[in-house]
């Protein structure tokens, strides 16, 4: 496997791929190894999915031997961020999962939370996050010790070429909240407007955290994103990836070849 593997940030490991088959692959061992670990420590793993490449990428869990080997029952899956659409619309991140995850593996469908696509985006943030409080009251999600946030055992989200992360774009009102686990927008740069997302908290909250990035026009963003260089420009809200900082977790960036160009391995102060 061509791989290179260093030390970013502070609690922040990048991994960069020659091929997108071998970036596939080693996702989804550490996704099952991750999955191993929560199953048995509390009895069950909680995955918050955003949209993009990332079913594409996690194909090799449908595969063997996580196909078999994984307790699929003890997994609960939910989404980081998803358009307002129906749950059959081509650009529904549900339906993407669906397609290319949840219908080849052992998932109980009474396991999986999708928005409610019959309310306005509005209410539908707010009856998410209602869901997401339920199942922390449930103790399906941990909490955070340090602000009560849900804690999910992980988060996969996928950079956009802007730097933006779940339906957090960048310098956009939504990054500032701190209260709302879940909140909507409605000016999406990309369509469709309406959507709902994370918020920062809930995402830094996570015990682990998986960013995908692929192709020549996300190197911009993960240049600024990991680059200790990059730390003390201040870029603020402007590229939202780069905020992604969990005060008790970990990020893993997997990145292939195309979209790590940027990234100046000898100056930009990274621990290989």
């Amino acid at each position: 496997m061509t791989t290179t593997t260093c030390e970013a940030k502070k609690n922040t490991e990048l991994r960069v791929f020659e091929f997108s088959d071998e970036l596939a692959t080693d996702l989804a061992e550490y996704v099952a190894q991750l999955s191993e670990i929560s199953v048995k420590e509390r009895g069950c793993f909680t995955i918050a999915l955003s949209g993009g490449p990332i079913v594409n990428v996690m194909r090799k869990l449908c595969e063997s031997p996580h196909q078999k080997m994984l307790d699929w029952s003890k997994w609960y899956v939910l989404w980081a961020d998803e358009r307002a659409v129906a749950k059959t619309h081509a650009e529904s991140n549900y339906k993407m999962t669906k397609e290319g995850l949840l219908s080849k593996v052992p998932i109980l469908n009474s396991h999986v939370y999708s928005i409610n696509d019959t309310l306005t985006v509005e209410e539908a943030a707010t009856d998410y996050e209602f869901t997401i409080r339920q199942l922390v009251k449930a103790r399906t999600i941990s909490v955070s010790k340090i602000n009560d946030c849900p804690k999910f055992d992980l988060i996969i989200l996928s950079v956009g070429s802007t730097g933006s992360v779940a339906s957090l774009h960048p310098n956009h009102p939504a990054l500032e909240l701190t209260d709302d686990w879940v909140t909507f927008i409605t000016d999406s740069p990309e369509p469709p407007p309406e959507r709902i997302t994370f918020t920062m908290p809930v995402i830094n909250s996570a015990s682990n955290l998986v960013i995908i990035a692929t192709g020549e026009d996300k190197a911009w963003a993960v240049q600024q994103s990991v680059s200790q260089m990059s730390e003390n420009v201040g870029l603020g809200m402007s590229v939202p990836a780069k905020m992604v900082a969990p005060a008790e977790g970990k990020v893993v960036w997997f990145v292939d070849k195309e979209a790590s160009k940027e990234i100046q391995f000898e100056n930009d102060n990274f621990e290989l």
